[in-house]
């Protein structure tokens, strides 16, 4: 089994607004690079390959991680088309009684022009049958719950069985393609 260990950007200003960033690219706000300096990689995890989106935000992290990354645009965050800049409610509100049967969707909840998490796994999958040494990858939510949807089976229709946090890493297994998830929210600030 291989391990991959992904780590989701730190803030942005767009994360403390509430707004839908996607595939928009903003930079970490001074909070989120802050953070980032506080972050501490488990020992073995800084000897895996280093991965980063090509999105600022997650190269950002990275840098501050001291990750001598590759760029992989397949782990980029899940386009939110039109949405992108946008608030959840604002959007709720205008769909108005439409919003239920979006959300019921789960895999294949479409943003008006962007992506659906089933898309983002449709980009994960040749990723991951690729990945054949100890890997450590700076992403994005998106992927993140696509990744946890493809190791566990969660349809994405309501709450995830376990929620992501954020400061921390979280540790999935390859074998031949395959994904599991092994560990969630391995914290990564240091005492």
């Amino acid at each position: 089994m291989i391990p991959l260990f992904m780590i989701r950007h730190g803030k942005t200003r767009w994360n403390a607004e509430k707004r839908l960033q996607g595939q928009t690219d903003v930079e970490l706000s001074l909070e989120g690079i802050d953070g980032v300096k506080k972050w501490l990689l488990p020992n073995d995890v800084k000897n895996y390959r280093a991965l980063s989106s090509p999105m600022k935000r997650a190269r950002q992290t990275a840098e501050l991680l001291k990750l001598d990354v590759i760029i992989e645009p397949r782990i980029t965050e899940m386009s939110w088309g039109a949405w992108e800049g946008q608030h959840f409610p604002d959007i709720r509100e205008r769909l108005g009684d439409r919003w239920p049967s979006y959300q019921a969707m789960g895999l294949d909840f479409r943003p008006d022009d962007g992506e659906s998490p089933r898309d983002v796994q449709t980009r994960l999958k040749p990723w991951l049958a690729e990945i054949t040494v100890p890997t450590v990858a700076v992403s994005h939510k998106g992927v993140l719950q696509a990744l946890h949807a493809l190791a566990t089976g969660w349809d994405m229709i309501g709450k995830p069985p376990l929620e992501f946090k954020d400061d921390c890493g979280h540790l999935f297994m390859l074998e031949e393609g395959r994904i599991q998830l092994s560990d969630m929210n391995i914290p990564l600030v240091s005492s």
